[in-house]
């Protein structure tokens, strides 16, 4: 089964987690998802996702995407050095 993935870069953007928290909140509750409800079906604890919605500066990336990969979205390295 393909689906589609929104690659997110955070190169394009001066503060990652604000933008991170924001995308995961406003995404969840489109879904008219709980937190609770939220952890459940990525597969994460809550406090995980408290954690990624509070802006945590340090979150393990595997579980980040766990969390993304339910709306669509991953985030992956990019270069700094690329021509846009």
């Amino acid at each position: 089964m393909f689906i589609p993935v929104k690659v997110y870069s955070l190169h394009m953007i001066q503060d990652e987690t604000v933008v991170l928290r924001r995308i995961v909140k406003n995404e969840r509750k489109a879904l008219n998802l709980t937190q609770e409800g939220l952890a459940e079906k990525a597969g994460v604890g809550l406090r995980f996702v408290r954690e990624l919605e509070q802006g945590k500066q340090t979150l393990r990336l595997d579980k980040v995407n766990q969390v993304l990969f339910l709306f669509g979205y991953r985030m992956e390295p990019v270069s700094l050095h690329e021509k846009r």
